[in-house]
């Protein structure tokens, strides 16, 4: 049985995303800071969206930047990017979103361990009430309940026993 997702508006500018794995925080980390890990689980399958390209440089001041298509329309590429603000291996990630006109959210991942499972929890601060409206809108911030899924299934994959990750 899978542990669930939660999602909840907590003002006009803040979205908190909550789940618990069923794996050590040094793997849900690893799977949020190795681009070839992030390609396996990061974009929801029923979307219809790949991920073709991933770039992850998971330090203070360091880019990250993903590229998504629609089925196989290459033609139409949909960036996403920013930079970390903060890295604390296997407990934080601070980044921006910078795809947006008016700047995009600042998302803050944390990870926290209890007896060999991991709460994440996501808490996204949109600029203002009317861009988290467009988000919630576009089925943008939807997916996460699916993406936590397929997240799952990678870790049951990596298993707990895999080599601590160095970053």
């Amino acid at each position: 049985m899978k542990n669930p997702t939660t999602s909840e508006r907590k003002s006009d500018r803040e979205l908190v995303v909550t789940r618990t794995f069923n794996a050590p925080a040094r793997l849900v980390f690893k799977a949020w800071t190795t681009p070839e890990l992030l390609m396996q689980w990061w974009a929801p399958k029923s979307f219809g969206v790949s991920m073709i390209s991933c770039e992850v440089d998971a330090r203070v001041g360091g880019s990250y930047r993903f590229v998504f298509v629609v089925g196989n329309d290459a033609s139409k590429p949909m960036p996403f990017f920013g930079k970390y603000l903060e890295v604390k291996p296997h407990s934080r990630l601070v980044w921006t979103n910078e795809e947006g006109d008016e700047g995009g959210a600042i998302t803050t991942a944390t990870f926290e361990e209890k007896s060999g499972k991991t709460l994440l929890t996501l808490h996204d601060l949109y600029p203002s009430k009317e861009a988290l409206d467009a988000a919630i809108a576009s089925g943008s911030t939807g997916g996460m309940c699916e993406t936590c899924n397929q997240l799952d299934e990678l870790l049951a994959t990596l298993g707990t026993s895999a080599t601590p990750a160095a970053s």
